[in-house]
């Protein structure tokens, strides 16, 4: 009876479970190649993805996750996919600039 009630509320252990990065489909915009990544947390889904470009031979990283939480993964896909090709938007050639192999944004 314990067993029911502690997978009912999520106190199984399961949901104390760190976050597990899925597999993403990819998306080429604005010379960026795109991965979705998002991370599954319990039920739910995490937006995360990474941008990567390549400059001068060598491929150039930047990561991101965001607190935005989704119940399916392909709306976090999704979500990532918006969410990458508005920060390739916003930063513009700034995002690859400081010639780090690989950061967050």
């Amino acid at each position: 009876m314990a067993s029911f009630f502690s997978k009912l509320f999520g106190l199984s252990g399961g949901a104390a479970k760190e976050a597990e990065a899925l597999p993403g489909k990819t998306e080429t915009y604005a010379d960026c190649l795109i991965k979705a990544a998002p991370k599954r947390e319990a039920s739910q889904y995490r937006l995360g993805g990474i941008i990567e470009k390549q400059i001068d031979g060598q491929t150039r990283i930047r990561s991101f996750i965001r607190a935005d939480l989704f119940s399916s993964e392909q709306d976090a896909t999704d979500a990532a996919f918006r969410k990458a090709r508005q920060i390739i938007d916003q930063h513009g050639p700034s995002l690859f600039a400081d010639d780090a192999p690989m950061r967050q944004v």
